[in-house]
């Protein structure tokens, strides 16, 4: 069934690069140039790809759909999953039940695990019209017997293809997958980081060059501050905040920073003893629920969790509990709670923004301090990665495009000496 929603102008082209006589082509469905509804196609000699299945968070219903009409379903080999962000892959039930693919579907371990408890999330609380599509189906999860796992730099090959993966960072599970037809290689990206944090390792750079990179652009030519410069203001504003006996709201996602700020909290309080009578809470029984996955899969954590592992759960959290509901909540003295949903719209992290925020001893880090602890790839990130992997065909996706287009132009001017294809030649955005 074909999406409808933003202007076609929002779509990208086609990307056709030709190798000894036969058209390898390369159709971003979505992501092309925004971020959302990642899902890329790519064709070469008869064997079709397809990289992610996400949704468009901005669009309801269809609309937030990848562009399905532009493929034929059926001629598709394999869908690989990089990880289980919704914009990744939150389509995947409609494209595995509403479509006329036969294919197989690949993702890590740790992805499906935690996928499986994120959507199933998602379908009960969210107003999308995507849910009534998922609920006409009797068994829900009926497609998840057609989800198949594949570890870390295992070399799997159907139907004449090739693939294996790297650890991208990002999140726990998350992966790049490098594709080989014909001994032609494309390496796409997924969302990934460089930069190890206190849980995840950083992205590995693949031992060989690809012949294709599909790279994800989100920051563009931004940089990012210094990972110990973020975590010291974020926690010297709730220092601050609560020595003068405010509430620290911190909305965020339950699946996306939440570990890692956890983790920088319970060690600040553990390494400060005046704080211990101060609770800290996070509310999102999904984040809860998750946890068990974590700590099932801590050996693909980096070395300082899994060191710690060996002698005890990093994510038993010694200052830290849950709270289930507002109703639980006893809200006398200061505080710090970490509650979904992120952008305040519903929810607990809404009712506690609406009790608090007329205080101005109260803090919450998404309207009065931002500070941003994202796990995607910054400008020094990229063109170090790029610079290692020396790709001769590069072609940015998951990007705004005015922002895509001054990488692209950075890019450019960095490597002048190589000899570097960058695709599209243009960007329609009008």
């Amino acid at each position: 069934m074909a999406s409808t929603g933003p202007p076609q102008s929002l779509k990208r082209s086609d990307t056709s690069l030709t190798r000894e006589g036969d058209q390898l082509i390369i159709t971003p469905l979505g992501a092309g140039n925004e971020v959302g509804r990642s899902c890329v196609y790519v064709s070469y000699k008869g064997k079709t790809i397809l990289f992610d299945c996400g949704i468009h968070p901005a669009y309801s219903g269809m609309a937030a759909l990848p562009y399905f009409d532009e493929i034929d379903p059926s001629t598709i080999d394999v869908l690989l999953v990089t990880h289980f962000h919704l914009d990744h892959a939150a389509s995947l039930p409609y494209f595995l039940e509403k479509t006329t693919f036969k294919g197989r579907v690949f993702m890590t371990h740790a992805t499906k695990a935690i996928y499986k408890l994120l959507l199933s999330d998602y379908v009960k609380v969210s107003k999308f019209q995507l849910k009534i599509c998922y609920m006409m189906n009797k068994t829900f999860f009926a497609p998840w017997i057609k989800l198949r796992v594949i570890d870390f730099h295992q070399t799997l090959e159907v139907n004449g293809i090739r693939f294996w993966c790297y650890t991208a960072g990002h999140v726990l599970g998350a992966a790049m997958f490098m594709v080989d037809i014909a001994g032609v290689r494309v390496l796409y990206t997924g969302d990934y980081s460089c930069e190890e944090d206190r849980h995840l390792r950083a992205a590995e750079i693949p031992q060989f060059s690809p012949d294709i990179c599909i790279i994800e652009s989100t920051y563009g030519v931004q940089l990012h501050q210094p990972r110990n410069v973020r975590e010291k203001r974020f926690t010297d504003v709730i220092h601050s905040t609560i020595s003068q006996g405010g509430h620290v709201l911190i909305p965020a996602f339950a699946l996306r920073r939440a570990q890692e700020l956890l983790l920088i909290l319970d060690e600040y309080w553990s390494n400060h003893p005046e704080l211990h009578n101060i609770p800290i809470y996070y509310a999102s029984p999904l984040a809860k629920r998750c946890m068990a996955v974590y700590q099932t899969y801590s050996n693909s954590m980096n070395e300082r969790i899994r060191n710690q592992f060996a002698n005890s759960n990093a994510f038993d959290f010694k200052h830290i509990s849950p709270l289930n509901s507002i109703e639980n909540f006893n809200d006398v003295g200061p505080s710090v709670v970490m509650a979904s949903p992120s952008g305040l719209q519903s929810g607990l992290s809404r009712q506690l923004f609406e009790m608090w925020f007329s205080d101005k001893k109260n803090a919450c880090y998404t309207w009065v301090h931002y500070i941003s602890f994202s796990a995607h790839a910054d400008f020094a990130q990229t063109s170090t990665f790029l610079k290692e992997l020396m790709p001769p065909n590069i072609i940015p996706v998951h990007g705004e495009a005015n922002e895509m287009g001054r990488l692209k132009q950075k890019l450019i001017t960095q490597f002048a000496y190589r000899n570097t294809n960058y695709f599209p030649k243009e960007l329609s955005v009008g």
